[in-house]
C-alpha cells in the first residue's frame, strides 16, 4: 500500500503548522505547509520587480517558476527546505515584504489554480506526506486517504495568538487580535475560488481545551489505522 498523503485543513491558528509537524516527525513523513508555495511566488514576485498589483504577470510567474519543498537540507531550525528553480529561499519567505504581500497574491485564482498543480507533484513524489492548508482536502488532494480538519473557536484561536506574540516578547492587543481572526475567517469562507470548509470525509477535530500533545496524538492514530 502506497504511503499516506494526511490532509489537514482548518482555519488560522488552529494548530494545523503545529500538529501538522509533529505528526510527519512521528511518521517520518515530509511536512509540507502549502502556504509556502503562495509565499514563494510572493517572493519571486518582489524579487524580480513584478508588481503584486499585476494579477495576470504575478499568475504568469506562477506557471513559469518550478517551486520544490523537500525535508530540511541544512540543519537551522527549518521545518522544510523551499526551491524555487532550484535556488534555496526557504529564509527569504519570512520577511516583512513577503508578509506584507502574500494574502493579495494567494487570492489570484490564476496562481491558486498553478500552485495546485505544483502541490499535487510534492504529494505524489512516492513518500508520505502530511499537507496543510485550508484547501487540500477539498481542492488540492481530494484523493487523500486522511482528511482532518482542526477547528477551535474564535476565542481560542484568538488567545493563542495572543499568547504566542507574549512570548516572543512583542506587545499584543487581544481584542485586535480576535477582530483579526475572525475577519481572516470571514475571507478564506467566502472567497470564490477554493473556500475554507471540512471536505464531507474529513474527520474534524475541535482543539478547544486540548493540548498540542492529545491532538497530535489523535490524528497519529488515525493514520495508523488507515496504515493497518
Amino acid at each position: 500500500m502506497p504511503p499516506l498523503v494526511i490532509a489537514i485543513d482548518g482555519p488560522a491558528a488552529s494548530g494545523k503548522s503545529t500538529v501538522g509537524e509533529a505528526v510527519a516527525r512521528e511518521l517520518n513523513y515530509l511536512y509540507f505547509d502549502t502556504g509556502a508555495m503562495y509565499r514563494a511566488v510572493t517572493q519571486a514576485a518582489l524579487a524580480r520587480g513584478i508588481p503584486i498589483d499585476d494579477e495576470a504577470a504575478v499568475t504568469a510567474l506562477a506557471e513559469q517558476t518550478h517551486i520544490d519543498v523537500i525535508p530540511p537540507t541544512v540543519d537551522d531550525g527549518r521545518q522544510y527546505t523551499v526551491l524555487v528553480d532550484d535556488e534555496d529561499v526557504t529564509w527569504q519567505l519570512r520577511s516583512p515584504e513577503v508578509d506584507a504581500h502574500v494574502s493579495r497574491v494567494s487570492a489570484y485564482p490564476g496562481v491558486r489554480t498553478a500552485l495546485t498543480q505544483q502541490q499535487r507533484r510534492v504529494a505524489q513524489s512516492g513518500r508520505g506526506v502530511v499537507m496543510v492548508g485550508r484547501d487540500i482536502g477539498t481542492v488540492v488532494f481530494p484523493e487523500a486517504r486522511l482528511k482532518i480538519y482542526l477547528d477551535a473557536s474564535p476565542e481560542e484561536r484568538a488567545r493563542r495568538r495572543y499568547e504566542e506574540l507574549r512570548q516572543r516578547g512583542r506587545s499584543a492587543d487581544y481584542e485586535q487580535i480576535l477582530a483579526a481572526v475572525r475577519e481572516r475567517d470571514a475571507v478564506d469562507r467566502s472567497r470564490a475560488t477554493a473556500p475554507l470548509r471540512a471536505a464531507p470525509d474529513a474527520i474534524v477535530i475541535d482543539t478547544d481545551g486540548k493540548r498540542v500533545d492529545e491532538v497530535v496524538a489523535e490524528v497519529i492514530n488515525l493514520a495508523r489505522e488507515r496504515l493497518a
